[in-house]
């Protein structure tokens, strides 16, 4: 079994009285638009990556399983604790007492966590494996 190494876990912080400029008119990735020149306003990322607060935390990936899915070493994850696990999301797991991001799949033959990177095998969970989905994965916050 392949399971990435451990997982570093973050509370948000909601009393933070931090505000950074936001501009929500969205930017061109074509051509050059107009400029609404001052037209900002402050966004809170923890409250608005956050769905339900109490139950968001944030998870720095250690660790390449994911990579096809657009999570790489070192991306934070936002994970919501509320969200019901689903067949194809992608979820934070506890499995044989270790912490592992894969995407949950349903199968005919059971429950499997597939990672997204062929160098990686997928988990099939039997009755001797200790699951627990802590989470599902709703925002993948990196550095480019």
């Amino acid at each position: 079994m392949s399971i990435n190494k451990p997982l570093t876990f973050f509370n948000p912080d909601f009393e933070s009285d931090l505000r950074i400029p936001y501009i929500d008119f969205g930017v061109s990735a074509g051509f050059p638009s107009p400029a609404l020149d001052f037209m900002e306003k402050s966004i809170d990322l923890n409250k608005a990556l956050s769905e339900n607060a109490l139950a968001t935390f944030y998870i720095k990936v250690d660790g390449n399983s994911m990579i096809d899915a657009g999570i790489h070493d070192k991306d934070v994850l936002v994970v919501d604790r509320s969200l019901e696990p689903q067949n194809n999301k992608i979820a934070v797991c506890f499995i044989d007492g270790e912490f592992t991001v894969k995407r949950i799949q349903l199968k005919k033959d059971g429950l499997w966590l597939l990672p997204e990177n062929a160098n990686y095998s997928p988990i099939k969970i039997n009755e001797e494996n200790q699951l627990i989905v802590w989470g599902i994965v709703t925002y993948v916050i990196k550095k480019i």
